[in-house]
């Protein structure tokens, strides 16, 4: 594949499932990328079952492979395919090598799996060993309990496979918030390897929060807006439904406008439940919003779970935010969300706690809390610093400067 003159080249990996949050991530770096070096291309590998679901930059463009979701350990299933899996996987293999090795990259950021999806990335890694790619692996800081990880990661030879073919790690958060490799027990040879980039985010909106809050509360000053999301909504079901039988007791107390974004992962027969439960009630039901940062900015309180890009724009903002965090069976929102609120960047409930009484106090409380000045908040600018190390990988590298990497 012939490049034009001068043009960096990123390719990236991300393999979601059925979320939202590694697409949504690659897809801000990606942006950021192509800010500093709009010459460049950016050509991202997903499987997202709603494909290209951020908008793009020019220059950054999408190769969906035929989707997959993890059952358990080391379980996987194709979502659309009758095929067999082992013949889907064969099929993504394959097509993630023609497509790597033809768009010959500069950088090539890998997310999340240091060898992919069952071991799928190896061959591409292998064919770029030796040669001129950068090799960079992404991670949030939290990725699960510190004991599971490092269970996983050594029966899965993760740590192996991060040794012989990445150059650098690229943590997207703080180490002081979480110490990777403390917490995991990373081997010498690789916990070298570490950058902290601080948390990836995004504060830029399309449209400004005064218009979200009139077109909710109209033009009196008195309500309040409480935003609800949680990243794709697979698993939100139970969360939107307690905060819909939640509305008529903090009605009580103030004037109220809620607007949940189920996401497009909410099964519809759910969606339709919910709507049926806001009847008579000041709740607006939308499966996804082109614009989820006014929205956050615009809002009184956001209530939702604690994945790793909610809470990132969240913080970004500055928002109020109550958080309930996914139960399981991965304990990385609830470390997430009990380490934020220990700081208090935000106000947690206890899933095991939650119910319409509990919640509707929660919001309560949270709505007449005070919000934190930006000094208190932890470093943001994870998105400009792993857009510089990124560019920093390609051989014409960047033309802004950009702040320093913590190591």
């Amino acid at each position: 594949m012939s490049r034009e003159p001068g043009e960096p080249r990123l390719l990236i990996y991300s393999q979601d499932g059925l979320g939202l949050g590694h697409l949504r991530r690659t897809t801000l770096l990606a942006s950021e990328f192509l800010a500093a070096r709009p010459d460049g291309s950016v050509l991202t590998i997903c499987d997202s079952p709603v494909g290209q679901f951020f908008s793009r930059t020019p220059g950054h463009d999408y190769l969906k492979l035929p989707s997959i979701r993890k059952l358990g350990p080391g379980d996987w299933s194709p979502v659309s395919l009758a095929s067999p899996f082992s013949d889907v996987r064969t099929l993504r293999e394959a097509t993630i090598l023609s497509a790597a090795t033809s768009f010959d990259p500069d950088v090539f950021l890998v997310d999340h799996m240091p060898h992919g999806a069952m071991g799928e990335l190896v061959p591409t890694l292998e064919a770029f060993d030796g040669s001129s790619v950068r090799k960079v692996l992404g991670l949030r800081d939290i990725l699960d309990a510190p004991a599971t990880v490092r269970r996983r990661w050594s029966l899965e030879g993760a740590f192996e496979a991060v040794e012989r073919y990445f150059d650098e790690v690229l943590v997207y958060g703080s180490r002081h918030v979480f110490d990777v490799a403390v917490q995991y027990k990373w081997p010498a040879a690789i916990a070298s390897r570490l950058s902290y980039c601080g948390y990836v985010c995004s504060s830029t909106s399309t449209s400004p929060p005064e218009a979200v809050r009139r077109r909710y509360l109209g033009e009196a000053d008195d309500g309040q807006l409480i935003v609800a999301m949680a990243g794709g909504g697979a698993d939100a079901y139970a969360l939107f439904d307690t905060l819909v039988r939640s509305v008529p007791q903090v009605m009580a107390e103030r004037r109220l406008a809620v607007v949940i974004v189920t996401g497009p992962f909410l099964p519809d027969s759910d969606r339709l439940r919910l709507r049926q439960l806001a009847e008579g009630l000041p709740i607006t039901l939308l499966p996804s919003v082109a614009d989820s940062v006014s929205y956050l900015a615009a809002a009184d309180l956001v209530v939702g779970m604690a994945g790793y890009n909610t809470t990132a724009e969240i913080l970004g903002l500055g928002a109020r935010a109550l958080l309930i965090p996914r139960a399981g069976p991965s304990a990385e929102q609830q470390i997430r969300a009990n380490s934020f609120a220990e700081r208090s960047w935000v106000h947690t409930l206890a899933p095991h706690l939650l119910s319409p009484e509990s919640l509707a106090v929660a919001i309560s409380r949270a709505l007449e809390a005070q919000t934190l000045p930006p000094a208190d908040l932890p470093d943001l600018r994870g998105r400009q610093r792993a857009a510089a190390r990124l560019l920093e990988g390609t051989r014409l590298g960047s033309d802004r400067s950009q702040p320093e990497l913590v190591v």
